[in-house]
């Protein structure tokens, strides 16, 4: 065993490589794949005292965990990191030089547009064959189909099944690491035995949203459909890896199988998105006291985000969960990058974005302070549409034009003078998340939303 040179800090997260039964009183019993937080060394410097996730404290072997990461490499990771796109034949064979048996890519097929190409190095030279693409499928020799390139890869990983060899190693795309590496390496990756899938309670384009269960947990799923869209996922759980806030939706981990599914597993949020939340109850039954709650909660979070240098891009009352205690919590960071990153706007939900990210796609935190204003007028009027009776296309001009909604019936004054400074045209003029959620602090505090 290997002394542990650096210490880690308390609150570090770290995830158990084995289990252990623990010899005394004051050892801290755990199973491989538990998540442990330090909170404190011991005289020894290769154990720590920490505690488990049910609150449980005791002393833990360093050696048998390892410290949790956050995931660097967003832009680089990838599902498919032997998928080389549109390269020629020529440079395929180049790229597989020197020659290793096993060696293999995939790229775009130059002749039988549709179609991909299979080229392994094998005893010095490289095969090249075709994959082709028939009703959806995917097939080298027609008589083994497969739904995406990961499943087809996969095969021919475990069996040369007709090929000069099976595949052994992946010629990488430069500059790409393989997303279950970094996510094993950095310790999101979870097993997919300890899973169970129970019922779907959304869907989306992508695949379904499932409640589930992970090692007696109850936990929201994703699962997603391999291909390109699980790409994007991916690096939206990679961003999620690198955040942590009480008022932030919490990634649990990462499951990709080799079968080609993906599953984002976050904590379960049993009340559903705040838009419905707040649709379904109504004003007789949530009072001033409890949608102000709503306001802080978000505030909390994003004042997070910007001290963090993230930009969300899309925040609105449908991306707030509601938890099974009432606390509002900011998810989907599909669209979230670190602050410096443009962006296509096609995308955009135009009644929630600021007008400079619209016109000169400028994100910040400010056009998020923008998006914060829209998501409390959704708040007071209890999950109405932002901008009613005003067809979409003219939002855009009215608003340049400095129009403003009304505030919503039966909203305090206060909490509609905040809205209007998230909505000043100028960004640089905008609160930051800071200034307003001490805003908030003090109407709660003296109760001026009453």
């Amino acid at each position: 065993s290997s002394v542990v040179a650096t210490t880690w800090p308390p609150g570090t997260e770290c995830v158990a490589k084995y289990n252990f039964q623990g010899t005394t009183e004051q050892d801290l019993p755990f199973s491989k794949g538990d998540v442990l937080t330090i909170i404190g060394v011991t005289k020894d410097p290769n154990w720590y005292k920490a505690k488990n996730t049910v609150g449980r404290e005791g002393t833990i072997p360093a050696n048998y965990v390892q410290k949790r990461e956050g995931v660097k490499s967003g832009g680089k990771l990838s599902l498919m990191p032997w998928f080389h796109g549109k390269i020629t034949r020529e440079q395929a064979e180049r790229l597989l030089y020197p020659p290793e048996t096993g060696l293999f890519l995939v790229r775009e097929s130059t002749n039988y547009p549709g179609d991909y190409t299979l080229c392994v190095s094998c005893e010095g030279k490289v095969e090249h064959y075709r994959i082709i693409y028939h009703n959806g499928k995917l097939s080298i020799d027609e008589e083994e189909y497969f739904n995406n390139l990961m499943q087809l890869v996969e095969h021919y990983t475990r069996d040369a099944d007709g090929l000069c060899t099976r595949l052994i190693k992946p010629k990488l795309v430069e500059g790409t690491v393989a997303a279950q590496d970094e996510f094993s390496r950095s310790g999101w990756a979870l097993n997919r035995k300890e899973l169970k899938l129970l019922q779907t309670i959304g869907k989306g384009e992508f695949g379904d949203v499932m409640v589930g269960d992970y090692r007696g947990t109850k936990v929201a799923v994703k699962c997603i459909k391999h291909d390109a869209t699980a790409q994007a996922f991916i690096a939206e759980a990679s961003v999620m890896t690198q955040l942590r806030h009480n008022n932030l939706v919490q990634l649990l981990g990462v499951i990709l199988e080799e079968k080609g599914s993906l599953y984002i597993v976050t904590e379960y949020m049993a009340k559903g998105s705040l838009v419905e939340y707040l649709r379904s109850r109504g004003r007789t039954v949530l009072g001033g006291d409890c949608l102000l709650k709503f306001s802080l909660d978000v505030c909390e979070a994003m004042e997070y985000l910007e001290a963090n240098n993230f930009v969300h891009r899309d925040l609105a009352a449908r991306n707030v969960l509601v938890s099974e205690d009432n606390i509002a919590k900011v998810s989907d960071f599909g669209l979230t990058k670190e602050a410096s990153s443009t962006q296509d706007t096609a995308k955009l939900p135009v009644k929630w974005t600021s007008p400079e990210a619209l016109r000169e796609k400028k994100f910040s935190t400010k056009s998020d302070v923008w998006s914060y204003g829209i998501l409390l007028w959704e708040i007071y009027s209890f999950g109405r549409v932002p901008y009613p009776r005003i067809p979409l296309k003219e939002v855009v001009p009215r608003v340049e034009k400095g129009y403003k909604m009304d505030a919503p019936d039966g909203c305090p004054p206060v909490m509609y003078d905040i809205m209007k400074q998230c909505w000043t045209l100028d960004p640089v003029l905008r609160p930051s998340f800071r200034m307003l959620r001490e805003k908030l602090q003090h109407i709660m505090a003296k109760e001026l939303y009453l």
